[in-house]
């Protein structure tokens, strides 16, 4: 990964970390974090450096602390295969293919001391590999050594070799010095699920790796690392037996060493699906050779098997039992009454394997585990039981059963370790259990730490989060939070403490590695919320007055200065200020003040008393004694406290201690004042005084409250029972205006003084002692115009005058109240006055109104009968339980006294909802059916009332529901249609009777509500039940039942864009949306709209508004609910985590509205009314991409036709009149919500233009009088000319029409996949090498030579007749001379042979050719080809010829223009090149390209025959080249026939023609129908066979293409077809080989189109203007129409032509183009020689040399490469194809137009594409390693090998012969000129040569 990336990946995890949630529930802070390309296996932290090491999937990577990236190593993929040892040993070869393998790690293991890194992969049988720690990118030693002979595969296989098999593994020293590696490997050999089914027996060597093994790690003795020989080697390996291995599917957790044991836990898969109680997961111990030696003088090394011994674990006990092992982790911790830490076993368990979500935490004590072992051992040595056994499944168990050995008394060591002479290994059989700490779903890893004595315990989840535990002393749950973890991946089972800080967790997720803070404690901001969090790593940091962990505390192990959570909240820092309370007159000047809790010893530091900010005093420390420090401030002076604020008697001053300049701890005091707190309680004074919490004193005298005791006043109060107060008492209610009088007791006050009642109304009367504690005021007279109204009475006395002029009161320590009520007011009848008496209001009623009693007389208490005015509700149900509400008037004047009845059934009166006489609440009482009746009111003596509204009882129903089904999620409206649907007092709508749907809307006859989500995740189907009056359903007929459904899903918005103005379309597509019944996009931050449901899968909706571009994102509320993605319920998160961000957020995004502007810009368009009107709109550059159906534009009100010419312009047109009143027009553009006038249309001209016009009116009006005389004599002749015209157009119109329909269906329905009806039973008929190479270097004499074939000689045989040819050329034939000149002549050859080989002799010789004029093009190809025969057996010297050759020609073309270089072929040396390709590329393209070729050259015959074929000119209706389309719309149909091929062998076949193809053409087809198999050279020609018609009456007829029933047609005689003979379906024809050559018609497309004609005549466009007025029966329409057949037939063969191009510019990697990467070097480093930087240049070199050179000759001539029949529709059809393959590989932008040619714009969309592709293959070829000459010329020598002896090299040679002696002077002369030629006598040599073949006369059979 580039640093660039890395970065970023760590940038964006930074911000995640920082934006993670900080409530509650946020103890962990991901600190540093890398992002892991791979999938994540291991990881290891080192101790010293801090360095971490992360494994993944072929790559290791080495970070520093904070997680970056210091080194990073490929590890993988490798070639590699599972039956095939290591690479490494060598002696084991594999046979077996090998394949590019992903190299998982199964181990990473650091060992510091020989400073090493342990890393062992999944391929290479589980390889190890040791690396540098500083650098893991150095190999640190290799292994094996180089040359190394005795390596065996059990040194290399060391881990497990598959991905999903587990290897763990530790590395100790032994008391020797040595160093060890412990490795657990699960076995994956032959017979487990990680072999290869091979069924060889082969496989048996892969069965030495034993289970669990002790391997030797000491670099210095390379010869035995990884070896088990250690002293004795047998007993250091734990190996399963191999019969028994299936019951013991060992699959490892952990190996980790506790005091001077190896624990190893696994789980033995092998016993899943047994009975619950049968626990797999299990803890195996073995004893280390450890520093510390042994006491006993035995070997040096421990024995693994003699001290290993197994126990099974189990988490839980019957009914609740979890079985498999997850993750284990040892830690020391202090639980219950412990007094230092004892170690522990924490491990996490699940189920079993099917269900690894339920899971659980057990903790086991590892002494209660070595105890255990203990008493096994002493089990099976002195009283054998079944709690132990031997285990027999290992090879070096010592028997089955445990062999009691009598009184044998076991020593200590040989209780923990077991010996020799004792049985081993063993295994107890009964299972350790401890009852889960915590139980929680997807628990994956665990890791402990002991902090501050408390245990703290990090849990991670398989769904991607890390939970922080912190359990009490007797392991029980006190305190949990939860961290998310990026991307939510799976926690691996190991966490790691960072080795220097312990605050730090290391954790890997599935492709993060982190590292996360185990505490954030700065979010609890007092001591108190730091203390009583429960998170053990945060205290309190007293001088820093934070929370803290420890670390961070800068004093935190100083005593007292940081205080942990066991301290408690109750150590927080406290003060206490003596005295707390200060007086405003008092005279103090310092303040004490006492800190308590724990708080550091203050003495040397700077502390201080601050009062606010920027005012504080130096304190003085007078006290250090421990937990508690007194000290003294300095007070403030009074001026400089704030003032008391009015109303108030004291003022509250804070204080805080600051050390050092913080604020460790605050308090407060108070200076009060108890002057005011007299005078702010006037009605209770004197008891307010003396009851503050600071000491006053109440002066009687003065009136006075006092701070001070005065000597010179003994009689201050000092008790507030002491005071003058007045005692409350009850006074009854008081009628208004009725004089009373008022008896009041006194305390403490002297009898005699003047005191007056005072009731706070103007009137005050004097109050008259009665004895020494009682008073009375007479006549006091209190009035009220209200119903009620309550008087305080006070004592004022009268003896105390105030300079305030303010009153005295006697104290009234509970207020008298007097109550005075009016009867004329708030009683409106009979029932409500007499209704007042229970409030002690004295009211009656007479006169027809309310009055005091004593007014009435006589007094009458009885009331008229009640009146009911309105009853609510008018109906309920039959079962009762309706709040009945009866307002009316005299409805009784207490509760008891009133009955209610409906009819007669009783309805009970609720008194808390009684209003006396006016308004009364009932429960309508059940009743035996549905029935009316009227509501009856009966009062205590008053009688009766009834109601005139009757009330009803009613049953009501329910009859149907809609929707009945809805999402999970809820929100959907249901309307429920039933009778009486609105009785009663409260209905309810109920699901499964618990919760409740939503009522929204309710009527008699429907119920509107909206359901509520559905509870369990798998909820179906759900009860609905209308309740009335809260009353259970009980009835069926008020239930139905709902469904829910799977919630809607939302896969994707589509446009992610929006524009600012909005109102653009977005598509909304996901499924389930048939559930929907409304929806609302909410855009984040812009606004919401709402959505219209179009289908199940689609949403569409508005975007809205926006003020900005910005980046924000669209939520939608379905049905009212939030969408927060596909699964809403989760059984298995027990709660949601808080503030996440959920999935249903969709990014949008809003740019700047579209510009859109007129062609010119131009601002006013002038426009004539009843013309056209077309405007070219141009719009601006955006990444909107908006779709063509989403503008509009508006001239005026009228709208404008759009036509789309690009993205970037269209054109609008108006083909009608504009008329408006207006001059003009606005041209607006509209899109959404986005309208923009962009320019004004002008309607009319000027004044002058009208003068003009109405002149040139009136002379026309004098000409047309005069031509109207003229026209008349002609108008009769010209209507019927008209009327004729007028019917061809209408046919002709007709005609297109129905052409266009027809185009347009071809091009819909033929893009079908073709490959369904090729015929690929045959295989592909591929030419030899030797054809494929004459036909490729010669192709002229190969096509003059097919043409000079003389008549094929027929043989018949069980396949039918086949043709036998003779050899297609002369150069593969014997070449033999003449016997008289054989010798000469031979020895001539071979020495001109012998001079070809000379590189100087041949440059120079193809040289002094090329120079001559009359040595043509066409015999530089011939000789360059000659040559290339000549020289096949020496491709690499052929090479180096032609590379210098070619030097030569980019010399010479550099010079001039060097893009022109290899364009044509007008050299030797081009010929050369274009025939190495073809050799160097043969292979390539038959095992490549040969067969998408082949598919394509089927397709586009089969697509030609499945329309009409003209047989004469050859034309089609379907095909890619304009030129050879059939321009007429020829109605052909298909229709099969059953033909018999006599002869053949075979059964009669179906065979599929045309009615109207000629007999010739069906011939055609029958033979490529039994000849389908065969190679085309051996089919028989259509002119050799007859083809026979059998009608219904068993008569036949020869069928031919001319004979005596042929019609003629315009003059020429029309070739006979199937419909001519009218063939029906299905008919049975035979066809037989002619006896002999008779003279028929030879080939049909020969024949003299003047004289024939099948379906068009020739050239028609030219013939139609001859007979252009005589009628012909053909009808004609446009020609051009028919142009839309031509983009029918591509369409058809797009995919093969995709396929074909793909397989020509792809590379792949079994078998990279070698010649085309050599080639290009070649060419490249030319271009660098001379300085050719253009990269054009190279690019036309690169093209000219391998696609226009090899690849356009291929395309065009498909018969170099088949033995097929390449007919000249064909050609023409592969012309346009490899036209197409020519545009892609240039450099040029086409450009294209209306007039270009059709067979350019064929292709014109797909060209651009079909560039990158020959740019992409350009620069994988650049990117390949580069080829050296020796591997080149391996390759070339291999290709020669290959084809030996194939060609006559004589012949050739003889050729070439024929060209020296032609040229002899000339050729002479240059290798004179030539001083190397001169020195090595070349000339003479080929005058030699001459000599010795001149003058012999040579035969050659035929001329090359």
């Amino acid at each position: 990964m580039p640093p660039s990336m890395q970065t970023a990946l760590l940038l964006l995890l930074g911000v995640l970390a920082l934006e993670t949630r900080r409530d509650r529930a946020m103890a962990l802070l991901i600190q540093n974090a890398f992002a892991s390309p791979n999938h994540t296996n291991n990881f290891a932290v080192d101790p010293v450096s801090r360095k971490v090491y992360l494994a993944t999937v072929n790559s290791v990577y080495q970070l520093n602390g904070t997680l970056s990236v210091e080194v990073e190593k490929r590890t993988g993929p490798v070639e590699d295969n599972l039956l095939c040892h290591a690479p490494q040993l060598p002696q084991a070869p594999c046979e077996h293919p090998k394949s590019l393998t992903d190299n998982y790690n199964k181990l990473l293991e650091l060992d510091r001391e020989q400073g090493v890194l342990v890393l062992c992969g999944s391929v290479y049988q589980g390889f190890c590999e040791l690396r540098k720690m500083e650098n893991i990118s150095e190999i640190a030693v290799e292994f094996p050594p180089v040359g190394e002979k005795t390596v065996f595969p059990s040194m290399l296989n060391i881990a497990a070799n598959h991905p999903n098999a587990s290897t763990v593994g530790l590395i100790f020293r032994s008391h020797g010095g040595n160093t060890r590696l412990l490795v657990g490997a699960t076995y994956t050999g032959a017979g487990t699920q990680f072999f290869p089914k091979n069924h060889s027996k082969e496989d048996l060597r892969f069965e030495n790796t034993p289970e669990i093994a002790i391997r030797s790690l000491n670099i210095k003795d390379l010869s035995r690392l990884f070896t088990y020989d250690i002293n004795p080697s047998e007993d250091n390996v734990f190996k399963i037996k191999q019969e028994v291995k299936t019951k013991n599917k060992l699959n490892f957790v952990r190996a980790f060493i506790q005091k001077s044991y190896s624990y190893i836990a696994f789980n033995n898969d092998a016993k899943l699906g047994h009975k619950e109680s049968q626990p797999n997961s299990i803890l195996a111990r073995i004893c280390l050779d450890t520093d510390t030696p042994r006491k006993s003088s035995g070997p040096e090394s421990r024995k693994l098997t003699e001290s290993y011994i197994q126990m099974p674990l189990q988490c839980g006990f019957n009914g609740n039992s979890y079985n498999r092992l997850l993750s284990v982790h040892p830690a020391e911790i202090h639980a219950e009454d412990a007094q230092s830490p004892e170690p522990y076993l924490f491990a996490v368990f699940s189920k079993d394997r099917q269900s690894e979500r339920k899971t659980a935490l057990c903790a086991f004590k590892f002494g209660d585990i070595e105890e255990e072992i203990r008493q096994g051992r002493r089990n099976c040595s002195n009283s054998p039981s079944s709690d132990v056994q031997v285990l027999d499944s290992v090879i070096q168990g010592s028997g089955a059963a445990c062999i009691q050995k009598g009184n044998l008394v076991l020593q200590p060591e040989q209780l923990d370790c077991g010996a020799a002479h004792l049985q081993h290994p063993l295994a107890l059989r009964r299972p350790l259990r401890s009852i889960p700490l915590y139980e929680y779903p997807g628990l994956t890893s665990v890791s402990v730490d002991n902090v501050h004595n408390h245990t703290v315990v990090f849990l991670g989840t398989s769904n991607g989060r890390l939970r922080k535990l912190t359990l009490l002393a007797n392991m029980t749950l006190a305190n949990q939070w939860t961290l998310k973890l990026p991307a939510s991946e799976a926690v691996h089972h190991i966490m790691t403490f960072d080795p220097s800080d312990r605050n730090f967790l290391y954790l890997m997720t599935s492709h993060h590695m982190l590292r996360v803070k185990v505490s954030e404690c700065d979010q609890w901001k007092s001591c108190s919320g730091c203390l009583g969090a429960g998170d053990a790593h945060c205290g309190w940091c007293t001088l820093e007055n934070r929370c803290t962990i420890q670390k961070e505390c800068p004093h935190g192990r100083l005593s007292r200065s940081w205080i942990s959570m066991s301290e408690g909240p109750q150590q927080c820092p406290s003060i206490t200020l003596t005295p707390p309370e200060i007086s405003i007159s008092a005279d103090i000047k310092d303040v004490g003040i006492l800190i308590n809790g724990s708080v550091p010893d203050l003495a040397g530091s700077r502390v201080e008393c601050e009062y606010g900010p920027g005012v504080s005093t130096a304190a003085t420390v007078h006290l250090d004694y421990g937990p508690a420090q007194i000290q003294t401030c300095p007070l403030l002076p009074r001026e400089n406290y704030q003032p008391i604020p009015p109303g108030t008697d004291h003022l509250t001053v804070s204080v805080a201690i600051k050390v050092n300049g913080t604020s460790v701890v605050s308090g407060n005091f108070i200076i009060y004042d108890c002057e005011r707190t007299g005078a702010i309680h006037p009605k209770t004074s004197c008891v307010s005084c003396l009851s503050t919490r600071w000491k006053c004193y109440w002066d009687q005298e003065n009136h006075l409250c006092v701070a001070n005791k005065d000597e010179t006043k003994p009689n201050l109060l000092e008790n507030a029972a002491s005071c003058p107060s007045l005692v409350a008492s009850e006074v009854p209610p008081v009628p208004s205006g009725m004089a009373q009088d008022f008896t009041l007791s006194l305390n403490h006050i002297q009898e005699g003084e003047e005191l007056e009642c005072d009731l706070g109304t103007e009137q005050r009367y004097e109050a008259a002692w009665l004895n020494s504690s009682t008073v009375k005021c007479s006549g006091v007279t209190l009035s009220t115009n209200q119903r009620s109204q309550i008087y305080h009475l006070n004592l004022r006395r009268k003896g105390y005058p105030r300079d305030q002029g303010e009153d005295i009161f006697v104290d009234s320590p509970q207020p008298m109240k007097v109550e005075v009520y009016n009867c004329g007011v708030g009683s409106s009848d009979c029932s409500q006055c007499w209704g007042r008496e229970d409030q002690g209001h004295r009211c009656g009623w007479c006169e027809n109104s309310c009055r005091p009693r004593d007014e009435c007389q006589p007094i009458r208490d009885q009331c008229p009968a009640p009146e009911i005015h309105k009853i609510s509700p008018l109906s309920g149900p039959v079962e009762g339980g309706t709040l009945l509400t009866i307002e009316g008037r005299n409805l009784g004047r207490r509760a008891d006294a009133v009955k209610v009845l409906i009819g007669d059934v009783p309805c009970g009166l609720l008194p808390e909802l009684y209003t006396i006489s006016v308004k009364l609440v009932c429960v309508t009482g059940w009743s035996e059916q549905d029935r009316t009746d009227i509501v009856q009111v009966d009062v205590d003596h008053s009688g009766m009332g009834a109601s005139k509204e009757k009330f009803s009882y009613l049953v009501p129903k329910l009859q149907s529901m809609e929707p009945r089904k809805g999402s999970r999620a809820g929100g959907t409206r249901v309307t429920i249609w039933g009778e009486h649907l609105d009785i009663g007092f409260q209905v309810n709508v109920k699901v499964n009777n618990t919760v409740e749907c939503t009522i929204t809307e309710k009527t008699e006859e429907f119920i509107e509500c909206t359901m509520p989500p559905a509870l369990q995740m798998h909820t179906e189907s759900v009860t609905v039940c209308v309740e009335f009056e809260g009353l259970p359903c009980q009835s069926t007929e008020l239930s139905t039942t709902y469904t829910y459904e799977k919630n809607p899903t939302i896969s994707f918005i589509h446009p992610k864009k929006s524009y600012l103005s909005g109102g653009r379309t977005i598509t909304v597509k996901g499924q389930g949306f048939d559930l929907v019944q409304s929806v609302t996009m909410q855009v984040l931050g812009i606004g919401e709209t709402h959505c219209t449901v179009l289908s199940s899968t689609i949403i569409t909706c508005l975007s809205p508004a926006s003020s900005q571009s910005q980046q924000t994102s669209a939520e939608f509320f379905l049905n009212g609910v939030l969408y927060t993605g596909d699964s809403p319920f989760s059984d298995e998160e027990p709660e949601e985590e808080e503030g996440e961000l959920h999935k249903g957020h969709f990014m949008l995004e809003y740019v700047e509205d579209p510009q859109f502007f007129t062609a010119s810009k131009e601002k006013l368009i002038k426009h004539h009314p009843g013309e056209p009107l077309t405007l070219i709109i141009n719009k601006g550059p955006s990444d909107l991409e908006l779709a063509p159906e989403e503008y509009s534009v508006m001239i005026g009100s009228y709208p404008c036709n759009i036509s789309f010419h690009n993205d970037q312009l269209f054109h609008c047109t108006i083909n009608g009149l504009l008329s408006s009143s207006e001059r003009e027009l606005p041209v607006t553009v509209q899109v959404g919500n986005f309208h923009r006038i962009i320019a004004k249309v002008q309607l009319g001209g000027s004044e002058l233009a009208i003068v003009v016009s109405i002149v040139v009116c009136c002379v026309l009006l004098l000409l047309c009088t005069v031509a109207l005389v003229v026209y008349c004599t002609k108008s009769r002749r010209a209507e019927r000319y008209w009327q004729k015209t007028l019917v061809q157009m209408e046919e002709m119109e007709s005609q297109i029409r129905e052409e266009i329909r027809k185009g347009f269906a071809e091009l819909q329905t033929d893009m079908t996949d073709l490959t369904k009806e090729l015929n690929r039973s045959q295989g592909i008929p591929f030419l030899e090498y030797k054809q494929f190479v004459t036909r490729t270097f010669f192709p002229k004499m190969f096509s003059d030579y097919e043409k000079s074939l003389v008549q094929p000689v027929y043989e018949n045989d069980g396949l039918g007749p086949r043709v036998q040819l003779p050899e297609t050329h002369p150069l593969l034939q014997d070449w033999q001379a003449n016997n008289t000149t054989r010798p000469n002549v031979e020895e001539g050859i071979t020495l001109f042979s012998t001079l070809l080989n000379n590189k100087h002799f041949l440059i120079t010789f193809v040289h002094a050719l090329e120079q001559q004029k009359d040595f043509a093009v066409r015999d530089r190809c011939s000789l360059a080809s000659l040559l290339t025969i000549a020289l096949h057996g020496k491709l690499e010297y052929y090479t180096s010829i032609m590379k210098d050759l070619l030097v030569d020609l980019i010399d010479a073309s550099a010079s001039k223009n060097p893009k022109l270089m290899l364009r044509r072929t007008e050299s030797v040396v081009e010929k050369m090149l274009t025939n190495w390709m073809s050799i160097c590329m043969y292979s390539y393209l038959k095992e490549t390209v040969g067969e998408p070729f082949f598919l394509l050259l089927c397709a586009i015959k089969q697509q030609i025959n499945k329309g009409s074929i003209d047989a004469i000119t050859g034309k089609a209706r379907y095909t890619l080249n304009e030129e050879w389309l059939l321009r007429e719309n020829i109605e052909a149909k298909p229709q099969n026939i059953n033909v018999s091929f006599q002869g053949c062998g075979m059964d009669s076949l179906s065979v599929r023609v045309m009615n109207t193809d000629t007999i010739c053409q069906v011939k055609e087809k029958i033979i490529e129908a039994f000849y389908k198999n065969l190679p085309f050279s051996q089919w028989p020609r259509a002119e050799d066979v007859d083809l026979e018609w059998f009608d219904s009456g068993s008569n036949s007829k020869l069928l031919q293409d001319l004979d005596n029933s042929s019609v003629m047609e315009d003059g020429r005689k029309k070739l006979n077809t199937v419909f001519h003979y009218q063939i029906p379906e299905g008919a049975s024809l035979a066809m037989s080989m002619k006896d002999k050559r008779e003279n028929t018609l030879g080939r049909v497309k020969d024949l003299d189109t003047e004289k024939y004609v099948h379906l068009v005549l020739p050239h028609d466009e030219l013939t139609e203007n001859k007979r252009s007025h005589r009628q012909s029966h053909r009808k004609k329409v446009l020609p051009e129409i028919y142009l839309t057949r031509l983009l029918s037939t591509k369409g058809t063969l797009q995919k093969f032509l995709d396929d074909l191009f793909q397989a020509i510019l792809s590379i792949p990697p079994e078998r990279p183009p070698l010649a085309v990467k050599y080639f290009f070097d070649f060419l490249e480093e030319q271009a660098d020689k001379r300085g050719i930087t253009d990269p054009d240049t190279l690019h036309i070199w690169k093209t000219n040399s391998l696609p226009l050179r090899f690849w356009v000759n291929i395309l065009k001539n498909p018969q170099f490469v088949f033995d097929i029949d390449k007919t000249d529709h064909m050609d023409a059809c592969l012309s346009v194809i490899a036209q197409a393959f020519i545009d892609a590989c240039s450099v040029s932008d086409l450009q294209l137009g209306k007039d270009s040619p059709t067979n350019k714009l064929l292709y014109a969309k797909e060209i651009p594409e079909y560039k990158k592709r020959v740019q992409c293959y350009y620069k994988q070829i650049q990117e390949m390693p580069p080829l050296s000459e020796q591997e080149m010329n391996a390759h070339l020598a291999e290709e020669s090998r290959k084809y030996r002896n194939e060609f006559n090299t004589n012949l050739a040679l003889t050729e070439i012969y024929k060209y020296a002696k032609r040229y002899r002077h000339q050729v002479v002369s240059a290798l004179e000129s030539n001083p190397t030629a001169r020195r090595t006598q070349l000339h003479h040599k080929f005058e030699q040569v001459i000599a010795l073949v001149e003058d012999n006369i040579y035969e050659c059979c035929s001329e090359a």
